[in-house]
């Protein structure tokens, strides 16, 4: 059995992790994917890499100025861009507009991510489909593996117990997860709040050029699409590593365009779509035609409305808490606010340990 066991290794569930473990709590983070970070995803493809998720960091707030300035102390992210690019829709010519610095990680987002995971315990490729109580009254996690390479067989399954629960994912998977315990264990009332917050979802498209690339290459970095119905951002990705061996794009859908497409099951057809109206939209006819392309769909991309609170707390015999980047914010900076709120709550119902006020002061990361 551990102390605690937290569900999601977003930046969240990985800062509330970090918290928790320096304050000397046994913590197990529990993620169903095969790599961590959440939305601060990157994608290995073709000899190269391309951030689908989050594209930068963009420090806002005393916290996470202070954890950029770190990554950029330990090399893990550096100043990409200062400056942006928008597009409107009856326009062909970007429009320059100065604005704050944007970091980016040259090996790719992730990276963020992992230097968080530093002596963590963390369980990939395991997705909890179940949640109860033991009769002793301990929090029982019934996972099976995600990994569609394996074999799926019975030894790849895990149970884990703890004392309390961190739930670090997206309000409606929290909710389907824990409406089970609906009347017995948790109530009404706790849930009704995780039902009332729903997501904009996001398309990702990820395409790469010859190295010979037929147009020349955009003074642009980052640029926003404004009142597009298709498109939302595109960057040029490739310009944030220190070695590319070709031009490789991501663009980003609108909202709208998102949520039409919510279930469709063909997503090449979708992207060669983006892709078309970025070619049309910004006169690049080679954006029509590149050598490779990827898409990823975001079910909960960015909430719509993100609550007041930080974090969200149970009334049940153990503790049980809810944390993201819909809780008391939005994006890397509200996730962040949103996992320390959650260790300190967690902390509260347990041992009551001395906390830090943030991570950030750990001697470890310096």
């Amino acid at each position: 059995m551990t102390d605690i066991a937290i569900i999601g290794a977003g930046i969240a569930g990985l800062v509330c992790a970090q918290q928790l473990t320096q304050a000397g709590y046994s913590v197990v983070v529990v993620e169903k994917s095969r790599g961590l970070g959440g939305r601060v995803a990157t994608r290995r493809l073709h000899d190269t890499r391309a951030d689908h998720g989050a594209c930068y960091l963009k420090p806002k707030g005393e916290l996470l100025q202070g954890f950029v300035k770190l990554l950029s102390q330990h090399n893990v992210v550096e100043v990409w861009t200062d400056t942006y690019y928008e597009l409107s829709v009856n326009s062909h010519l970007p429009i320059k507009k100065s604005g704050s610095p944007c970091y980016t990680a040259p090996t790719g987002m992730s990276a963020i991510a992992k230097f968080l995971a530093q002596d963590l315990d963390i369980l990939l490729n395991q997705r909890v489909t179940k949640i109860d109580l033991t009769p002793e009254n301990i929090w029982r996690l019934s996972c099976v593996s995600s990994n569609t390479s394996s074999s799926n067989n019975d030894s790849e399954n895990k149970e884990i117990t703890a004392k309390a629960l961190v739930i670090a994912i997206p309000a409606p998977q929290a909710t389907m997860l824990l409406e089970p315990l609906e009347n017995s264990i948790i109530k009404s009332a706790f849930l009704n709040q995780l039902r009332s917050v729903d997501f904009h979802p996001c398309i990702s498209v990820m395409v790469g050029y010859s190295s010979v690339f037929d147009t020349k290459i955009p003074e642009w970095k980052a640029l926003n699409f404004s009142e597009n119905n298709i498109l939302a951002w595109i960057g040029f990705d490739s310009s944030k590593r220190h070695q590319s061996h070709q031009p490789v794009f991501v663009v980003q859908s609108s909202s709208e365009f998102a949520q039409i497409h919510l279930e469709t099951e063909e997503l090449q057809a979708v992207g060669e779509e983006m892709l078309q109206s970025a070619s049309e939209s910004l006169m690049l006819e080679t954006l029509k035609t590149p050598e490779w392309m990827q898409v990823h769909r975001w079910r909960y991309a960015f909430p719509r409305h993100p609550l007041s609170e930080k974090c969200l707390s149970a009334q049940t015999i153990l503790p049980l808490v809810c944390c993201g980047d819909w809780c008391g914010g939005n994006l890397i900076g509200g996730a962040m606010d949103s996992g320390l709120a959650a260790a300190k709550d967690i902390n509260t119902r347990l041992e009551q340990k001395v906390l830090l006020d943030s991570f950030l002061e750990n001697p470890k990361f310096w």
